[in-house]
């Protein structure tokens, strides 16, 4: 059975969406209107595509009628016997592309990203290796063209990083990236081991949506907001003013440090937009609870068990545990090759996503053993 749901409800809603647009007042909030645009846009094309599907259907059930026609000429019949593949190739294309218009797109898919990576267990060999994931990650956003902006960072002592934070800008960036967040581990021959023994490290990423001040309201009475002077390598000027910003919210307990920038007024800026991504993740995150556990990675405490994916640098190998992906190809990866992860967490997603829209089981993930 390839039937599909419903399409009643979508021309439903497109013809809703069409009478707002129509209305000479549509253009007076243009936040509002860009929404209502885009929605529409994506459900008429939808709603063609459907009609699409229907036609293919119709053509392949006239074919099918003129091969079961004892009477039918022969040529006419060798001519719909040689059309039947690719019609049925056609419609099976149109089927797949109706169900993956069908779910609906998350709001945040389109936003700028704010990315967060932070040494967890494992000492100096966790920050060189937050440093180097930075540097991939980096490397992946400057092949799409995206564009990187530094928001705060701590080094260690050994040319690591303790922690970055940084913006992505460019198109659909938190629809490719929202799946590297959690914790991912690393097993290697640190530089610092004698003995040649493996260890075992951690890092932790979050992938937050920029937020916009519209999106979370924030009380100044709510902030706590400090400077003081930047501690660490810095340039003249950087070391010897009160640059540094530290904003905490009230209300949440979250925390923003932000130091790299000369300017006070810039470092403040830069942490403002942090803080309100955090919260509006947050705000995403309590709405959408339910799909946590499909949609999302949780960082958790950085310990070595709680990870989602394994970078076994003796074996050359890449293991994202949530899909059960393995891949022997390490050293492109870590020069930014992240595609074929990605994609293959796409289509994860999307497995699940139309196992709920139709009702079907949701797709049994492959299972991968411990990795000591």
């Amino acid at each position: 059975m390839d039937l599909l749901p419903d399409i009643t409800l979508f021309q439903r809603r497109l013809d809703e969406l069409d009478a707002q647009m129509a209305a000479p007042s549509f253009y007076a909030n243009p936040r509002k209107a860009t929404e209502v645009s885009r929605e529409q846009q994506s459900l008429r094309r939808l709603v063609e595509t459907h009609a699409d599907y229907e036609r293919a259907g119709r053509e392949l059930a006239e074919h099918a009628a003129i091969l079961k026609d004892p009477a039918a000429d022969a040529e006419l019949r060798a001519l719909a016997q040689q059309e039947l593949p690719e019609l049925q190739a056609r419609r099976d294309r149109l089927h797949q592309a109706v169900l993956l218009a069908m779910i609906p797109p998350e709001p945040s898919d389109s936003r700028n990203t704010v990315f967060e990576i932070r040494a967890g267990t494992g000492g100096d060999e966790a920050s060189l290796f937050a440093a180097e994931l930075y540097r991939a990650y980096v490397r992946y956003a400057e092949g799409r063209g995206w564009k990187i902006q530094p928001m705060s960072s701590s080094s260690s002592d050994r040319g690591g990083l303790k922690e970055v934070i940084f913006l992505i800008t460019g198109s659909e960036v938190y629809k490719q990236l929202k799946y590297e967040s959690g914790v991912h581990r690393v097993q290697r021959i640190p530089v610092t081991e004698a003995n040649g023994r493996i260890h075992t490290s951690t890092i932790t990423v979050a992938v937050l949506p920029e937020a916009e001040e519209v999106d979370v309201q924030i009380d100044p009475q709510d902030l706590d907001i400090s400077v003081m002077r930047a501690s660490g390598p810095g340039g003249q000027g950087v070391n010897t003013t009160d640059s540094a910003v530290r904003i905490v919210h009230k209300p949440s307990g979250l925390m923003v440090y932000c130091a790299d920038d000369r300017s006070q007024i810039k470092n403040k800026a830069r942490a403002m937009a942090v803080l309100r991504s955090r919260l509006l993740k947050l705000k995403e995150d309590e709405e959408q609870a339910k799909y946590a556990a499909q949609r999302r990675g949780q960082i958790g405490t950085g310990g070595r068990s709680e990870r989602i994916r394994t970078y076994n640098f003796p074996q050359n190998r890449m293991t994202d545990h949530r899909i059960g992906l393995t891949l022997y190809s390490l050293p492109a990866i870590m020069e930014g090759q992240l595609d074929p992860i990605i994609a293959a967490l796409q289509r994860a997603d999307f497995e699940e996503k139309l196992a709920a829209l139709t009702g079907g089981p949701v797709p049994v993930r492959a299972r991968t053993s411990d990795d000591d």
